[in-house]
């Protein structure tokens, strides 16, 4: 269920909430070759499905930075913003890709508010917990912190 929030009292309010988890969302080959032409990282890993299932891990892989992407579409699943001017996203800390994310398997997103503070011109800085869940595996694909400032 999408929890709403509206306005800075009330995202002042969700520090330590659990969001839950969204919808899984599988990794194809072709959103794998649009990141690749997008970010301009086409190294074989990713591109190359001949070369790949000859590579460590037997077919290619996502991109990691394309996995910690589907942050902010899969939080917003979780968590609704209203009643404020503008919504920046200010920076991750701490990113981490545990486990490979190969092409064909699914991943959704854990996240949890850690901590809001306030910031300049009366808006709060949300600090979220993102774990990327690998089904089927016990490592995730990518843990990170996600910050965002809400502005009035």
């Amino acid at each position: 269920m999408t929890l709403t929030a509206n306005g800075i009292p009330e995202i002042a309010k969700l520090a330590g909430r659990d969001l839950g988890h969204s919808e899984w969302r599988e990794v194809t080959q072709e959103l794998i070759d649009a990141f690749a032409a997008v970010s301009g990282d086409g190294q074989w890993i990713h591109t190359d499905v001949e070369r790949a299932a000859a590579g460590p891990f037997g077919r290619t892989i996502a991109h990691g930075y394309m996995v910690l992407s589907w942050g902010i579409p899969m939080v917003a699943e979780l968590l609704q913003v209203t009643g404020v001017g503008m919504a920046l996203n200010y920076g991750v800390n701490k990113v981490r890709f545990p486990a490979p994310v190969p092409v064909g398997s699914k991943i959704r997103l854990r996240a949890e508010i850690t901590e809001v503070r306030e910031v300049s011109r009366g808006g709060v800085q949300v600090h979220r917990a993102f774990t990327f869940e690998l089904e089927g595996s016990d490592k995730p694909a990518c843990v990170a912190e996600s910050l965002t400032h809400y502005y009035p």
